[in-house]
């Protein structure tokens, strides 16, 4: 019987200028892919020149991580943008995260809408069809990071409609909406902090192809990639542990391009 493979990926790249965040060198040793900031959430051209550099030296996928022009917000508020606009947003960032790649010796292998973005993708067909379609206009080659479940229907049509290879992605340290997507961030529990927890969750994502909503009811996802948020003050210790069971449970670990 052939071995399961997933994904495990991380948020990086999200310092700005003096303000450091994340644990960036301590994470990449236990992930197989980084999606690195483009400047407009957070990071800033040095941040996104040294993050690539480091995941390149590790042998760690490089994915754009763009989102709305949003600093201040950390790109997680949601905002009124044109359609031509956004799409514009997305090349301008993909764009500039691919040059990084190409000036480092290595290759833009996905790209994974950030925060407000991606939720405001799993729900609207007109956005997430622009997500898309700049995406494919940049590199037709690259994956899209969808949502798994069946709430990320809507954001893996749209990517298949423009020819774009699709990762379902889920994540064991966010909290799930009985409707399978994650529960806003302002809500108590929505961010899961403790290391045990998530761990367990990712075996079981991993293994079982289903998580617990906070509603108790089971979702099914059936994920190819696992997201740990870098911003989390636990990241490095779950990462680490997270890949260590998953290899416990004969679960290789490997990119998502493989």
């Amino acid at each position: 019987m052939e071995r399961k493979t997933i994904d495990l990926n991380c948020d990086l790249g999200e310092s700005f200028g003096v303000y450091i965040l994340g644990m960036d060198e301590e994470v990449m040793p236990y992930i197989t892919s980084a999606n690195i900031a483009c400047g407009w959430h957070a990071g800033d051209p040095l941040v996104m020149n040294k993050t690539v550099r480091l995941a390149a030296r590790n042998g760690i996928n490089c994915g754009a991580h763009p989102g709305y022009p949003d600093l201040l917000g950390f790109g997680r508020r949601p905002m009124k943008v044109g359609i031509e606009e956004l799409k514009c947003y997305l090349i301008y960032q993909i764009g500039a995260l691919d040059a990084f790649c190409r000036a480092n010796g290595t290759v833009l292998t996905h790209v994974k809408p950030h925060g407000s973005l991606y939720l405001t993708a799993v729900e609207s067909k007109e956005t997430a069809m622009a997500v898309a379609e700049a995406i494919s206009s940049v590199n037709r080659n690259v994956i899209f990071v969808t949502l798994a479940g069946q709430k990320g229907r809507v954001m893996a049509e749209a990517g298949r409609e423009y020819g774009l290879s699709i990762a379902y992605e889920a994540f064991p340290d966010r909290a799930y909406t009985p409707e399978g997507t994650l529960a806003p961030r302002q809500n108590a529990g929505a961010v899961i902090t403790d290391p045990e927890e998530v761990v367990r969750r990712a075996v079981k994502i991993a293994t079982e192809g289903c998580i617990e909503a906070v509603s108790g009811d089971t979702i099914e996802l059936a994920a190819q990639t696992l997201c740990v948020h870098g911003d989390n003050p636990h990241a490095v210790e779950m990462v680490r542990a997270i890949r260590k069971s998953l290899e416990e449970q004969n679960i290789d670990v490997r990119p998502m391009h493989r």
